[in-house]
C-alpha cells in the first residue's frame, strides 16, 4: 500500500519560512518525479515545484527564488523549503509522486497559512 504523508504546514507571518516534508512508504520514492502542488480557496490546484529522479528541479514563476524542492533518498522523503512567504502562498499543499507508467500517488495535504 502506497502512502505519501505531508507534514510541516502551519501558520506563519509574512516574510517567514516553513519546511514541508513528504514521506513515502510502499514505493521507492527516488525513482519517481515528485511534485508539490497547492490549492488556494476558490482556485484551481497549481503545480508549485518539481524534482525529477535525476534531481532536476523546476518551479512556478510565482515561487521561483523563494521555494526550494529537494529529496533525501535514504529517507524516502521530499522537502519543500519555503522562504519569504507571502499571504498569496496560503493554500493546502499536496505532495505527488509520478512515474513513467502507472497511477499518480497523492498525499492528504497540509495547510499553509501566511498571515499577520
Amino acid at each position: 500500500q502506497v502512502q505519501l504523508v505531508e507534514s510541516g504546514g502551519g501558520l506563519v507571518q509574512p516574510g517567514g519560512s516553513l519546511r514541508l516534508s513528504c514521506a513515502a512508504s510502499g514505493i521507492k520514492f527516488s525513482i519517481f518525479t515528485a511534485n508539490w502542488y497547492r490549492q488556494a480557496p476558490g482556485k484551481q490546484r497549481e503545480l508549485a515545484a518539481t524534482i525529477t529522479s535525476d534531481g532536476n528541479t523546476n518551479y512556478a514563476d510565482s515561487v521561483k527564488g523563494r521555494f526550494t524542492i529537494s529529496r533525501d533518498n535514504a529517507k524516502n522523503t521530499v522537502f519543500l523549503q519555503m522562504n519569504s512567504l507571502k499571504p498569496e502562498d496560503t493554500a493546502v499543499y499536496y505532495c505527488n509522486a509520478k512515474f513513467i507508467v502507472g497511477p499518480d500517488y497523492w498525499g492528504q495535504g497540509t495547510q499553509v497559512t501566511v498571515s499577520s
